[in-house]
């Protein structure tokens, strides 16, 4: 979230920038906000003057009317609490419903038509033949299997058979490997997470849930544990009431695990094959570093997906997110799109955000500075690698006039297997 006090002095940047975001709020909103602080501060100062007023009757000898006053003000300090607590509620309703304010270089659009495409890597192979998409590819190879899964979990899902299967471990392995050189520690962290998390992550607010749940106690809220939709999910909230050592900072984390989503509303070509389904695993990054290193931690992320891509050899574009395709808690987002082939576009296979310290104040995660001070963390994540989509990259750009499936050079001692055919 945003501090209450950046809230108060940026209004009007806090308001349009709502509305670049595609969350708009109106002035009405921030008045309310503003008028719950004050109250709250009020009763934060009517606390500390009736514990200050019972430290003194402490600190004396205390006759019958004394303790009466003793009694009379712990009552009174019980409801200023209560008060407190319910001021509180209202306020973070009020300021979770603000999403984070862009930096100043994010340009201002309506659609994904307003990105900047920043470079690109790679030119576009021309193929002599008539190109498969990936589907059929894996269907004529044995490698994909979205009949039979739909069989048994319903539309959205596929299996990944034979060589794919080893083909996904292998980008696996291949991922990890590199982020354990730079310096990554590797977690495998928990899928269910408790309802009160996500909406401290802030992906979810403004009606964007798009995530499974389970349900612990029948009608509680507080029984809800969702499944999260990319690691990043459960290893940003890793630290929460936590206060960090500047020396250990930044904090890096490559996690891994499976994906869920629900991916409602989706139709057309991005719901054949495994292109967008409602099961899916991935390598995430995720790092814990300070204001002061937050565009420099960028930057290295960002490097680190471009090294694994360009040395799967597959082409890709570069391109910064405006305003509406930043989501609620990112400044900042930039997307790798790989080339599909088939769809003769380039789609999102990785991103790199930073949320400042907007989901920091929501977690609570601070560090300790230099001259002891507690300041809030910037918290930044990254694809690592998405493998499905990564699979579909390689299977549309590595296919062969014979039917068969060449494997990116690097992968290969992973393999064990240089390409995918019939024979």
């Amino acid at each position: 979230m945003l501090s209450i006090d950046y809230i108060k002095t940026n209004k009007n940047k806090v308001i349009n920038a709502s509305k670049n975001k595609g969350y708009p709020i109106d002035n009405k909103l921030i008045e309310d906000l503003i008028k719950l602080d004050e109250e709250r501060i009020k009763i934060i100062q009517n606390i500390q003057n009736i514990n200050q007023q019972r430290n003194k009757l402490s600190s004396e000898k205390i006759n019958s009317k004394d303790k009466e006053k003793a009694i009379e003000l712990k009552k009174q300090l019980r409801v200023k609490e209560l008060k407190l607590k319910d001021v509180e509620i209202k306020l973070s309703k009020l300021i979770y419903q603000i999403p984070n304010v862009p930096q100043s270089d994010i340009k201002i659009g309506k659609s994904e038509n307003d990105n900047e495409i920043l470079r690109k890597f790679k030119d576009l192979k021309k193929f002599d033949f008539k190109i498969k998409d990936h589907l059929e590819i894996g269907e004529n190879l044995d490698l994909i299997d979205v009949k039979r899964a739909s069989k048994i979990s319903g539309t959205r899902f596929g299996y990944l058979k034979n060589q794919a299967a080893i083909l996904e471990f292998a980008i696996v392995k291949y991922a990890l490997d590199l982020l354990l050189r730079k310096g990554f520690l590797p977690v495998i962290p928990p899928v269910l997470i408790k309802k009160d998390i996500t909406e401290k992550l802030g992906y979810w607010q403004a009606g964007e849930h798009n995530q499974y749940y389970l349900v612990k106690e029948p009608e509680i809220d507080e029984g809800l544990l969702y499944l999260i939709g990319t690691a990043e999910h459960s290893l940003v909230p890793m630290h929460q009431d936590e206060i960090l050592n500047i020396n250990d900072l930044p904090k890096r984390y490559a996690g891994f695990s499976t994906c869920f989503r629900r991916e409602a509303g989706t139709y057309g070509k991005d719901t054949r094959g495994i292109f967008r389904v409602h099961q899916f695993d991935k390598v995430e990054m995720v790092s814990i570093t300070t204001k002061e290193k937050d565009d420099e931690e960028f930057e290295f992320l960002l490097s680190v997906e471009e090294e694994l891509y360009k040395g799967l050899d597959i082409p890709y574009r570069v391109s910064k997110m405006c305003t509406t395709e930043l989501g609620f808690p990112a400044a900042k987002k930039i997307d790798l799109e790989a080339w599909i082939p088939s769809q003769n576009k380039y789609r999102e296979i990785t991103s790199v955000s930073t949320t400042t310290d907007f989901q920091a104040r929501r977690l609570k995660i601070k560090y300790k500075t230099d001259n002891n001070k507690a300041e809030y963390v910037h918290i930044l994540n990254a694809t690592g690698c998405a493998i499905g989509r990564t699979i579909i990259a390689i299977l549309e750009n590595y296919q062969q006039k014979d039917g068969s499936v060449a494997i990116p050079k690097v992968l290969q001692k992973y393999t064990g297997f240089n390409k995918i055919s019939k024979s």
